[in-house]
């Protein structure tokens, strides 16, 4: 079952733009997912749409937060995020030492990043859109089956999870997208659907990554382990759940 809420229920997001934000427009196309569209072999079908191309930032969230009062960590209704929700700002709505305004902005739960987009008349991105997206480098729109492309994606894993976060604005991509794969994991609106552990929704601590070894026997791609490890990080989390590198973007519809 979809863990959306109708959040304007809770009048909890106001269709206004909190700032001007770039997206670099993606073609779409067939595309082969490790997560077979009919589960076996199928390629996804992914329409045009537009990407944000960075993630957005401590200094926009705080923005938003300002214009949005009630998604400050001290507002928050706990259903909607859990108590390490943007704990690492000084304060309430402001950044300090530990969120620098051009660092991504992490520690956000999948309520809080789908209101944010909201706010610039976009949503999450889709599982497929994303990994479309991230298939690109620099020339080719799908580098996946390079060796060097994956070995280069697989090294962002050696980073601490505990050093310090890069500003955005890494290379483009062949679309003019940054910082996909190597700066933060990345919510998506359907990350509930993706592949679940038996136990995934009763993990004491969200940043644990549990991954279900016989759910994967349907994977394509496995050499991907990358991609792999983002839909195990996915699949582990609660929609109220937020952790240390645990970011996002938008996505518009063509």
């Amino acid at each position: 079952m979809r863990v959306r809420l109708a959040l304007a229920w809770f009048g909890l997001v106001l269709a206004l733009p909190v700032a001007a934000a770039d997206y670099a427009a993606l073609p779409g196309g067939s595309f082969s997912s490790v997560l077979p569209a009919d589960g076996k072999a199928a390629a996804a079908q992914v329409a045009p749409f537009r990407l944000r191309t960075e993630p957005v930032t401590n200094a926009e969230f705080l923005a938003f937060v300002k214009a949005h009062p009630q998604w400050r960590r001290d507002r928050v209704a706990s259903i909607l995020a859990d108590a390490r929700y943007l704990s690492h700002w000084t304060g309430a709505d402001t950044l300090g030492e530990q969120a620098l305004p051009q660092q991504p902005v992490t520690r956000v739960s999948w309520f809080a990043a789908q209101a944010y987009c909201e706010s610039e008349q976009a949503r999450l991105p889709s599982w497929y859109e994303w990994e479309y997206a991230a298939a690109a480098d620099a020339t080719r729109r799908d580098a996946r089956a390079d060796p060097a492309w994956r070995e280069g994606i697989l090294g962002w894993y050696s980073r601490p999870s505990s050093a310090a976060l890069p500003a955005v604005g890494g290379p483009p991509d062949v679309y003019g997208v940054r910082d996909l794969n190597n700066l933060v994991w990345e919510w998506v609106d359907d990350f509930n659907a993706l592949m679940v552990a038996s136990d995934s929704r009763q993990q004491g601590d969200p940043d644990l990554l549990k991954f279900c070894g016989a759910g994967a026997i349907s994977l394509q791609e496995k050499e991907n382990y990358a991609v792999l490890m983002r839909i195990a990080m996915l699949s582990a989390l609660k929609a109220s759940d937020t952790t240390n590198n645990m970011g996002f973007r938008c996505a518009k519809s063509e």
